[in-house]
């Protein structure tokens, strides 16, 4: 899709909210995998006025449902695979969103029996042309998102305008993201909002491009056909691609940039990552501060270092 396309499309999502009753401070969530529809609603929900909670796939229907409700969310867009574990969380949970299910194409799983309004059918509903919400101060929030609620409840922490642009451009100096850059969506867009990778990909004109699952092969295929040049991940995302068989990975005639976060990863693998073509960046954040925080940039003088 072209950018006028994604434009107009994440218009069309805020028309239509806004027609729903969706308004500033009114709560839209996603439990949505890394699709074309998280990020419309990273742009559609924000423009209706509305804050994004974006769902961790990953967790039970009891936590979603107590998300839901300190959320106050009033529309939940979900996934088709999802819905079930939807389903379940909104049977406990107090709030009655208006449930909206994604059918994507990639997806070829089971179905539910569901009355949810149709994605497409209802961004149908909307204006292409609409004439969408500035935030009424750059304060204001834009998203909320929860901490994985170890020791009880998660917590819930707003983000706002200010501090998304502000690490969506900062972002691009990090990992010097030159203009049509071109990035893999293997981190989830439900962590961090994807450490505001989402809004920096649009600031520079970069293409994004869309991973339903980490998967070693797709990865691969990605990173060669559609010439990505940037991707980011945890350790494990490494080890997944650099244990894949070799008749499914790829040689790569460009350097690709990696940012890994959480646990250091361990010297044989930053060394493989190194053969196969990639600069690996170590990172460090907390949801509270948008993603990363901390960046481990390469010193000069380690280049003279033996590779251990």
């Amino acid at each position: 899709r072209s950018y006028a396309e994604f434009y107009g499309r994440a218009r069309q999502l805020a028309s239509a909210l806004a027609r729903h009753g969706i308004g500033r401070g009114d709560t839209v969530s996603a439990v949505l995998p890394n699709t074309p529809a998280m990020l419309e609603c990273h742009y559609g929900v924000p423009m209706s006025g509305g804050v994004l909670h974006s769902v961790n796939t990953r967790l039970d229907a009891s936590v979603i449902a107590f998300q839901l409700d300190h959320a106050m969310s009033k529309v939940v867009i979900v996934d088709r695979e999802f819905m079930p574990l939807i389903q379940e969380a909104l049977a406990l949970a107090t709030v009655s969103p208006m449930v909206i299910q994604y059918d994507d194409a990639e997806y070829a799983g089971p179905a539910t029996e569901t009355d949810a309004k149709d994605y497409e059918a209802f961004l149908a509903l909307g204006d292409p042309a609409f004439d969408w919400l500035m935030p009424l101060d750059e304060w204001d929030a834009i998203s909320i998102n929860y901490t994985s609620g170890t020791t009880g409840d998660p917590k819930g922490v707003v983000s706002h305008h200010r501090g998304a642009y502000l690490l969506a451009q900062g972002n691009a100096l990090t990992t010097s993201m030159a203009k049509h850059a071109v990035y893999l969506w293997t981190l989830p867009m439900f962590h961090c909002n994807g450490w505001c990778f989402p809004w920096t990909l649009s600031a520079i004109v970069g293409t994004h491009v869309c991973l339903r699952q980490v998967r070693a092969e797709p990865i691969w295929t990605a990173l060669a056909e559609e010439g990505v040049t940037h991707l980011c991940g945890a350790p494990i995302v490494m080890s997944l691609m650099i244990s894949a068989p070799e008749s499914e990975k790829r040689k790569l005639d460009h350097t690709v940039q990696f940012f890994t976060a959480a646990a250091p990863p361990p010297e044989k693998l930053l060394a493989d990552m190194k053969l196969a073509g990639f600069d690996v960046t170590h990172l460090y954040g907390l949801t509270e501060t948008y993603g990363p925080a901390v960046v481990n940039d390469w010193h000069q003088d380690w280049s003279d270092l033996p590779p251990a």
